[in-house]
This record gives C-alpha cells, sequence and structure tokens, in this order.
C-alpha cells in the first residue's frame, strides 16, 4: 500500500488572513514544577467546557515535590477524543527547557507564547512558520504584582485573546477559579490577566481580533475525572465500605478520593503502613463480610502477590487495582506503562481463579469499580482492575454516571436463619458452580477455619490427592462461571476488515484515531479494545482468528499483552507487536507509521 495517509486537521480551512475556526485544538502549558501550568489549563478547560467540547486532560510532571520540567496539557474536540493529537497547536512556554523539551512537537501553523523574562526565544526547535509571541511574564509580574506566581495569569490574558474568548468571559472563569481565594489576591491574579491583554492590544490583537475563534456545539452536561476517581466512585456505589493503601504514584487517588467519602456513608479508609499491611487489613475486613478494596501501583502489587494467592485459596472477595507506571523497580512513578499485566494475569504462587478487568475510560472505570465490586462477591475470589497511568491519573468528558442502574449483589451469602437451617455448614462445600455458601464468620453454627493451606470441605487441612483435585477443580469452576457477565470489547472500523488494531486501556482512543487515517488511505482496518483481559474472552480470540493479521499495541518491552492472548489460546502467528515504552503515550501518526510500514507501505 503507497497511498498517503492524511494527518488530522485541527481547523477549518480559511481565507488568508481570516480567523480560523478551532474544533479540535491541543494546549500544552509547561515550565518548571510549581509554575502554575495547570491553572492555565483548568482555565481554558471552563471556557471550552462552556462551548460543549469534548476534553481531555494530562500532566506530565517529573517524580519530585517541586521543581524539575513539568507540563499540563488540554485537548479539546467537538468529538470525542482518548487521547492527545500529534501536535501542539498553541504551546505557553515559561522557560527555555519548554521550547527544547516541547518545542519539536509544535504544529507548523501553531503558536507559541513564551516567558522571555530570562532572554530570548532559544532557536532551532520550532519551525520557521510558528508564530510566537515574547512577552517577559515573570518580570512583569514581579515588578508589577511582587509575585512571579501570577505570571500564569498575564500568559491567559494574552491566551484568551489569540483564541477569541471575551474579556467578560476570561475575567468570569478567574473569578470562578480563584472564588476560595481572599478577595485582593483574586484582584491581583484579574489585574496580572489584564496586563495579558494590554500586551494582546499592543500587538494588534483586540477582543474579538485574535488570530483563532473556537467552534463549539451545544453544552451538555458532562463530568471531568480521571480513572482512579471513577474506580472509587464505582466501589462506593456498590456498597464498597472498607479501603486499606498506602500512597504511590499513580494511585494514590484512590485514597485520597475514597478517605473523604468513605466516612459519610458508614465505611473507613485507612492509609497502611505499606502495601502487604493494607492487602492484609483489606482481607480482614472482606472477612467481617464488608466489601473491601486495595489498590497499588506496580511496585505494591508485586508485594502483595501472596496475598492474590491466599484470597484464591481461601475464596475470599477483594477488589484490587492495579495503577500501572512505568518499571521496572521503582521505574518512572509519573510515566505510562501496561507492564504489569503478565503479573496480574498470570503471577502469584500456585494456580488460582481470577478475573482481571481493563477499563478504558472514566465511564468503563466507574462500571468496572460496579462489576468488580459484584463479581468478587458472587466469585468468592480476587477480582483485578488493571488501569494504567494515562487512564488511571488523565482526565476526560464522560456522560454522568447512571447511579440508579447500579444493583448490589450478594452472591451465596448465608443469613443466620439459612444456617440455623442446614444440617451441617461447610465452608467450602463441593458446587457444581464452584462457589459454596459462605456465613460471616461470628454466625451463630457457621464456623469457619481459614488457612492457608489446603483443606477439606469443612476447612480442616489436607493433603489427600483426591480431595487436593476436587478443591483446585472446584476453584477453577468459578472462572467459566464469571465469563458470561464479563464485559465485551469496543469496536471501531470494517467488522470484515483483514487488519486488526487490539489494545487495552490506554490505547483506545489513538487506535481509533490511527485507524480512521488508515480508513482514509484505503486500508480495511477494525480496532478492538478488549475491557476483560482475563480469562481471555472468546470475542477476543475470535477477533485476532478472523483476520489476517492484528498488531497488538502495548506500552511494554516484553509485548506481555501479546505473551498473554497467546497464553490464552490466540495464535501468535496471526499477531504482530507495536510496542513502546519510553514512558510518552502513541501518538496516533506513530501507530499509523507502524502499520503502513508492517503492511508493506510508505508511511
Amino acid at each position: 500500500m503507497s497511498a498517503a495517509v492524511p494527518q488530522a486537521s485541527a481547523r477549518a480551512d480559511t481565507a488568508p488572513g481570516a480567523q480560523r475556526v478551532l474544533s479540535d485544538i491541543n494546549v500544552k502549558v509547561a515550565g518548571q514544577g510549581g509554575d502554575g501550568s495547570l491553572t492555565i489549563i483548568t482555565l481554558l478547560t471552563q471556557v471550552l467546557s462552556r462551548r460543549g467540547f469534548h476534553l481531555y486532560s494530562a500532566r506530565d510532571v517529573a517524580s519530585r515535590i517541586k521543581g524539575g520540567h513539568a507540563a499540563a496539557t488540554l485537548r479539546g474536540s467537538t468529538v470525542q477524543r482518548g487521547g492527545m493529537g500529534d501536535n501542539i497547536d498553541l504551546l505557553v512556554a515559561f522557560d527555555e527547557e519548554a521550547i527544547e523539551i516541547v518545542g519539536g512537537r509544535v504544529a507548523p501553523d501553531g503558536i507559541v507564547i513564551y516567558d522571555a523574562s530570562r532572554g530570548p526565544l532559544p532557536g532551532g526547535y520550532l519551525a520557521d512558520t510558528v508564530r510566537v509571541f515574547a512577552v517577559p511574564f515573570g518580570r512583569m509580574a514581579v515588578r508589577d504584582l511582587r509575585r512571579d506566581l501570577f505570571k500564569n495569569s498575564v500568559a491567559f490574558g494574552l491566551l484568551a485573546r489569540i483564541v477569541g474568548i471575551a474579556d467578560d468571559e476570561a475575567e468570569g472563569c478567574m473569578r470562578q477559579r480563584f472564588k476560595r481565594l481572599p478577595e485582593r489576591l483574586v484582584n491581583a491574579n484579574l489585574e496580572a490577566m489584564y496586563k495579558g491583554h494590554a500586551f494582546a492590544d499592543d500587538s494588534g490583537l483586540g477582543e474579538g481580533e485574535g488570530p483563532w475563534r473556537l467552534s463549539g456545539a451545544e453544552p451538555t452536561k458532562r463530568v471531568l475525572m480521571g480513572g482512579n476517581d471513577a474506580v472509587a466512585f464505582g466501589f462506593l456505589a456498590a456498597g464498597g465500605r472498607f479501603y486499606a493503601g498506602y500512597p504511590i504514584t499513580p494511585a494514590t487517588e484512590l485514597l485520597d478520593w475514597l478517605s473523604a467519602r468513605l466516612p459519610a456513608f458508614g465505611g473507613v479508609a485507612i492509609q497502611a503502613e505499606d502495601e502487604l499491611s493494607a492487602i492484609n487489613m483489606a482481607i480482614g475486613a472482606a472477612m467481617t463480610g464488608a466489601r473491601a478494596m486495595t489498590g497499588s501501583s506496580g511496585p505494591g502489587i508485586a508485594l502483595m502477590q501472596e496475598a492474590f494467592s491466599h484470597l484464591g485459596s481461601a475464596e475470599i472477595p477483594l477488589v484490587i487495582v492495579d495503577s500501572q507506571r512505568a518499571g521496572p523497580s521503582t521505574g518512572m512513578p509519573t510515566k505510562p506503562e501496561q507492564s504489569d499485566l503478565a503479573m496480574l494475569a498470570l503471577g502469584g504462587h500456585g494456580d488460582i481463579p481470577r478475573v482481571v478487568l481493563a477499563p478504558g475510560n472514566p465511564h468503563e472505570c466507574f462500571d468496572a469499580g460496579v462489576l468488580a465490586t459484584n463479581l468478587a462477591q458472587r466469585l468468592q475470589s480476587p477480582v483485578i482492575i488493571a488501569l494504567d497511568q494515562a487512564v488511571a491519573q488523565d482526565a476526560m468528558t464522560v456522560e454522568p454516571f447512571d447511579l440508579g442502574g447500579v444493583t448490589i449483589e450478594h452472591g451465596k451469602r448465608l443469613s443466620p436463619d439459612d444456617v440455623a437451617g442446614l444440617k451441617e455448614y461447610r465452608r467450602y462445600q463441593i458446587t457444581d458452580d464452584g462457589v459454596s455458601p459462605w456465613a460471616v464468620p461470628g454466625t451463630p453454627g457457621g464456623m469457619s477455619l481459614v488457612t492457608g493451606n489446603e483443606r477439606n470441605e469443612w476447612g480442616q487441612v489436607s493433603t489427600n490427592p483426591e480431595n487436593r483435585v476436587r478443591m483446585m477443580d472446584k476453584r477453577a469452576r468459578k472462572v467459566d462461571l464469571a465469563r458470561d457477565s464479563l464485559p465485551v470489547g469496543h469496536r471501531f472500523g470494517d467488522p470484515d476488515a483483514e487488519i486488526g488494531l487490539l489494545g487495552v486501556g490506554m490505547q483506545g482512543g489513538v487506535m481509533i484515531e490511527a485507524a480512521e487515517r488508515l480508513i482514509d488511505a484505503g486500508m480495511s482496518v477494525q480496532v478492538l479494545r478488549p475491557r476483560t483481559l482475563w480469562p481471555v474472552a472468546e470475542e477476543t480470540l475470535e477477533f485476532i482468528r478472523a483476520r489476517r493479521r492484528v498488531y497488538v499495541i502495548e506500552h511494554s518491552a516484553s509485548a506481555q499483552l501479546h505473551r498473554i492472548l497467546a497464553a490464552g489460546g490466540a495464535s501468535s502467528e496471526a499477531m504482530e507487536s507495536i510496542l513502546k515504552y519510553d514512558g510518552t503515550p502513541f501518538r496516533p501518526a506513530e501507530l499509523v507509521d507502524a502499520v503502513m510500514a508492517g503492511e508493506g507501505g510508505t508511511p
């Protein structure tokens, strides 16, 4: 295939010199940690939301408290997108390092707002066609307002004129953003913004005269949320009442969100002294009948592996969330990767039943929180939610969650009256579906013997070979019980396509954008983003069998998703990996180039 692949265009064509109408805009604000990059993005978020834009925001920060290169990004589009685009349309750069790191990604027809306080713009990083506004924001803020921190408000004043935000709307957004501050600080930020307006006036950018104008649609009520918060919300809505965790990037939001909300519902959130304590506290809570959850990232999840095995063996329900980051070891805590997948699907000591869900956006994360909480009770086993840093922490606008549709399932829970009606209570009774009726310890007549050793139906330690086989087979049957209730994958493109793109989590949005371009170039492509990682779903295996070639797209150096699919029955001959492990997300153009090269074409 040699057809040229069209690149994404953020703007409608306009006559020379006329305002460009933006229907898809990628903005990055970059500098040092503490420069206030996120403030500008937050203000612009308000503006785009009022215009009905779908939003995607992300942070790129160093693993430190303050300092080091830090950036915030925002994509606003009139169609929903699950990631950033190929290029940055508008860059606000607070220092030279921001230009050096980000400058190469600025679109040829993009705009740069540069803080010239410490010198001129570094050369050689931007295309000659990029329009630059060099303004000494920092010096102006210190000279006139006595604080360098106000430079972000100066920058926003200029940015607002560039993208066509009316002055009164910009002021309203500023007041909304800083409404909890003392009036003197609100006024200081407004004064800083007015200085940005004044610079725009001097540059010929009067109100309504900027080079760009925002498109928009009818505003719709949407929720801007990250995946960690959404999982926690789903867990709470499904009756979750106990969470134990240890702070770790990028999973800490789980603990933060639930600490602020669980007590109001009679629940408990505990910061444990380490990850081992966290999961064992959660196991103890689950034993009392509470719906419990724990969460961590790769290093903490690795420490929890023995407890995973105990959960599966002792048949204790627990939800476990892994917000993956770049490893190995401490790795790059603030960067995305999907290199825990093999550990989640196949790790642990011995063979245990488990389910691993892989949501790809906040709405799916909420649904996964609900399903995992119920499924753990139904199966009496661990249910794992596999996030990655992008899904966990990046925020997207989604439709409000349907709380009225949430049900709370108790599984085969026995009441005191149920137990009283039994001839005998066998905690690990052999059943056709592998799930034994159980009573909370302390229920009269419902004695439970819980041990890490193999046991018989009454919980007594047993090494009898026949009993061992019966118990292993009993527990394994739970996976078959779960299959019909596991979420199906998200598809896009031609159902009869010879070429498939397959990835989980953060790959969803970028795969669709890449597929759109490949389809426009004449290639027949279908995308599948499975939402169930383990057990490998039959629909996933069928998708792979039906294609001449399936490109497995993942953030892993060792092709872990590829290996999991093969372990689940997929043919390795039909799959080809496209891997990335540099700590940055795929861009649509990168996937297009890789697929075109794999098909023997010219990217």
